[in-house]
């Protein structure tokens, strides 16, 4: 699983800056998930070549004045659960505060590496000032300036040695991830595809709180199914059970080929669905949605119809991502739900050649080319796949910086039209010839 990093401490400590410091050299796949628990962050970062998740716990905090605290701690178990290390930030303008306190003492009960930082030491007079953070008890205190910058290389190179090299997978096999929201089907249709053939399950799972890796091989099909259902805390709090699941969704996503993404009938595609649909998309991962409970509907010949339509408009503007109808409970369709993931696994990995590419698109370009900018004329010269896990293409011209994204759009679609990129994001730059 990910080396995970969460940033913990009471409210206006600088946690945020710190989180858009740790991740922005990884600008590409941050995603800010809104609307998910309060908008909370998560985000990819690197340090001396080790990539790890960051969590800002910042933002969760209920507005009531009564329930501050309480719901500070929960925030506090809840990382202290998912992280493999913990960033305790405190205010040097501020010193102690009786918050500061309460964090503290359930920080020094966890079996986690904790790293106090000192921060918003913007000059000499205040590194004295952090002194008195050392009695925490929690061992070196880390002055940080997380505004300048100052301060984060010296914590990182002591945070990083706490995290476990992940190891290459040896199996090359498709790996399959089934998301969407609790309650949704997930369980039931891993159940439903693994049947009572118990013994071609091999859960590798290093905790519960881990996705459960399943090595599927039965009629004809082979591949590595992660599973990241059924693994919630059983709490009161709806939130927290929400934010289980979308950790456990990211580093399940993070893993995948292909995400398979499960939407209630009933209740149509919401937007804790939109937010996966995007994050898996920005992760440049595959795509299938799978709309499960579809026996419960009441169907005339334009519903299904109708349906994909809506979900079209949600997901715009990426819609080229197969359909699939399915009810788990009745066993319909389950086997084309795998089908298409695994279709849609051959489109991602698919590489066109370099004069096919060209026959095809060259003329195409011609007939409708870019619009001129300022009089000056736009000429696509040649066409290159790049190579990369996903599909990636390089268009050569003359001047790159002025075609727009409604051409590139047009180029995208083109490229899906011809040569079935079906379920999978493409990228596509302009360079200069």
């Amino acid at each position: 699983m990910s080396n995970i990093i969460a940033i913990v401490g009471r409210p206006n400590v600088g946690k945020s800056t710190l989180f858009n410091r740790l991740t922005e050299s990884r600008k590409a796949i941050v995603d800010d998930i809104s609307g998910v628990t309060r908008d909370r962050h998560y985000g990819v970062g690197e340090w001396t070549d080790r990539q790890f998740t960051v969590i800002d716990t910042g933002g969760y905090v209920a507005n009531s004045e009564d329930v501050y605290e309480a719901a500070i701690r929960e925030q506090v178990m809840i990382a202290i659960e998912e992280a493999s290390v913990l960033i305790f930030m405190v205010d040097v303008t501020t010193g102690i505060t009786d918050l500061d306190d309460d964090i503290a003492q359930v920080l020094r009960r966890s079996n986690k590496p904790v790293y106090v930082c000192a921060n918003k030491v913007d000059n000499t007079a205040l590194y004295n000032e952090i002194h008195t953070f050392y009695g925490f008890g929690l061992g070196e205190v880390y002055a940080l300036s997380s505004m300048t910058g100052s301060g984060t290389g010296e914590l990182l190179d002591e945070v990083v040695k706490n995290f476990e090299d992940i190891p290459e997978e040896e199996n090359q096999l498709p790996k399959i991830t089934i998301a969407g929201r609790p309650n949704v089907g997930k369980s039931s249709l891993v159940n439903a595809l693994i049947g009572k053939e118990r013994n071609i399950v091999t859960a590798n799972a290093g905790t519960t709180r881990d996705s459960i890796k399943i090595h599927y091989n039965q009629f004809g099909h082979e591949f590595m199914l992660i599973d990241t259902a059924g693994l919630r805390k059983k709490t009161k709090v709806k939130e927290n059970l929400e934010f289980y699941s979308v950790m456990r969704t990211i580093k399940a996503l993070e893993e995948a080929d292909v995400v398979v993404l499960m939407i209630d009938a009933v209740e149509g595609i919401e937007s804790q669905d939109i937010n996966i649909f995007h994050l898996a998309e920005k992760n440049k991962k595959g795509i299938v949605i799978l709309v499960n409970k579809w026996d419960l509907i009441e169907k005339n010949t334009q519903t299904m119809k109708a349906f994909e339509e809506q979900i079209h408009e949600r997901i715009r503007p990426f819609t080229d991502v197969p359909i699939v109808f399915t009810s788990v409970l009745n066993k319909q369709r389950i086997f084309k739900a795998i089908e298409a993931a695994l279709e849609v696994y051959k489109n991602r990995s698919k590489k066109i050649p370099t004069s096919k590419l060209n026959d095809v698109m060259l003329p195409l370009i011609e007939k409708f080319p870019p619009p001129a900018l300022k009089g000056k004329h736009i000429k696509i010269k040649y066409i290159t796949q790049i190579n990369a896990t996903s599909p990636m293409f390089a268009f050569f011209c003359n001047l790159p910086q002025y075609i727009k994204d409604p051409y590139k759009r047009f180029i995208e679609n083109k490229l899906r039209e011809n040569f079935d990129f079906s379920g999978a994001p493409i990228q596509i730059y302009f360079r200069q010839k």
